[in-house]
């Protein structure tokens, strides 16, 4: 534990939903709702707007829409979020060149590490108060952020700051203040660790300090056991890390229909391997394992991984890997399959020569060109959402498609609320604006490689 609050959390707030609102005028003050759209489509982020209705982050689609049907519903536009992403974070590397991302929305900075400055409760307030101010005029959006002696503290700050708000925690008061907390704002602390804590009449955190040693380590194990129990009393030594390992780079498609044919899943795979190589080689890494994932009709996970000789980043034999992985789950594929997955783990960075010849499988390159989208592409190839160009009209966002027709809005961040347009899908003179893509960025997949 650090004698002074010391450590920064910056949350982005529903973050999605407001990068939509701030560049479509239309959308502004209203619920939007912002994740997969198909039949199993979750909700990635709702607004605030969208929030009393009861819509909330991994809630079915369907069930939002449900709740709250006036609401907006977005496809989401990742190219968007990114550049908002990265001009937080040289912001925040201004404060610190100890600057840890999370994710695209949040992020812990190392305030000790940035130079001499104020550490009491009021120049740390008016520090986030500045942050706050510089993330609104460089990127028009909202942050809540928290100020505390560990990252533990730091997040719980932030969390109690949202939205758009500041909370700095003072040291000594930790304690005191998750006292009666429920133990799910204990990190690592998820639906599975708390369901079996209130089995055994734990439900705050203070009950957790109560509980019996023994008592804990049977339920949970030795490890997870001592580590609760420090977190319980606000103890967390957990280092601000600029350089976080990416452990995995993974694709993974999930299907509007079950897919039970493995001649159609090839070619699928074939893609997701390509776009898994593309990222590897712009890490400059080299991979030694190879995962295929697969979730069935019953919702049941199966993932299976090789792991290599040798370290390698081609499309080909990560292909390769992955369609014998495939092969060899025939079986499961009969079920009926409504996600794919492929990733690569086990970095190092130089390659290694492998011990099988890649040409001895060769891919039906026709095949993957024509194969159909699936659900991270519509077929229509206009999601809601999505951003347009009009040859007379500008640039404009697609509102909603379908029976061979595109209805646009056309408006920008910079105009008011615009005029709505219907086209043929097939007009010449609308197409999709350009996709801004991070060069310089490795997506990690959702971290099913590290289950």
């Amino acid at each position: 534990m650090r004698a002074q609050p010391s450590i920064l959390h910056l949350d982005l707030d529903a973050f999605f939903a407001a990068v939509e609102q701030r560049d479509k005028p239309s959308l502004r003050g209203k619920p939007v709702v912002v994740g997969g759209l198909g039949g199993r489509g979750v909700v990635s982020t709702a607004s605030y707007e969208a929030r009393p209705f009861g819509v909330h982050s991994a809630m079915p689609m369907h069930e939002a829409r449900r709740l709250c049907p006036q609401a907006a519903f977005l496809a989401g536009r990742f190219g968007a979020y990114r550049v908002a992403s990265r001009q937080v974070m040289r912001i925040l590397r201004q404060l610190s060149p100890l600057v840890e991302p999370l994710s695209l929305d949040e992020a812990y900075v190392d305030l000790a590490a940035g130079g001499t400055r104020d550490f009491s409760v009021a120049g740390l307030t008016a520090l986030a108060q500045q942050v706050r101010a510089q993330v609104r005029q460089d990127t028009d959006l909202t942050a809540s952020v928290g100020v505390g002696s560990s990252k533990f503290m730091a997040k719980l700050a932030s969390e109690q700051a949202k939205p758009d708000g500041v909370v700095v925690i003072e040291p000594g008061s930790e304690a005191d203040r998750i006292a009666t907390l429920p133990v799910r704002v204990i990190p690592g602390v998820g639906p599975s660790t708390a369901e079996r804590l209130q089995r055994l009449g734990l439900v705050t955190v203070a009950d957790l300090r109560g509980a019996l040693p023994g008592e804990l380590r049977r339920e949970l194990g030795p490890a997870v056991a001592t580590q609760l129990t420090r977190l319980a009393i606000a103890e967390d030594d957990r280092p601000v890390s600029a350089d976080r390992e990416v452990k995995s780079i993974s694709v993974e498609d999930t299907f509007a229909v079950d897919h039970s044919d493995l001649a159609a899943l090839e070619p699928m795979v074939a893609r997701d391997a390509a776009a898994v190589g593309a990222r590897l080689r712009r890490s400059g890494q080299f991979a030694r394992t190879i995962t295929l994932k697969l979730k069935l009709a019953d919702f049941s996970s199966h993932t299976r991984s090789r792991t290599l000789i040798g370290a390698v980043d081609s499309d080909e034999t990560i292909a390769q890997v992955a369609l014998e992985l495939l092969g060899a789950q025939a079986h499961l594929v009969r079920q009926g399959v409504r996600l794919l997955g492929v990733g690569v783990s086990g970095f190092t960075a130089a390659a290694q020569e492998a011990l099988f010849e890649i040409a001895a499988v060769r891919l039906d390159e026709s095949r993957v060109e024509t194969l159909p989208t699936v659900a991270r592409h519509r077929v229509d190839d206009y999601r809601p959402g999505d951003d347009v160009v009009h040859s007379t009209w500008g640039p404009g966002w697609v509102w909603g498609s379908g029976l061979g027709r595109v209805t646009v809005r056309f408006e920008t961040a910079a105009t008011g609320p615009g005029p709505v347009r219907t086209f043929r899908l097939d007009d010449p003179a609308l197409r999709p604006a350009p996709v801004v893509v991070a060069d310089d960025e490795v997506e990690a997949g959702p971290g099913w490689l590290d289950e």
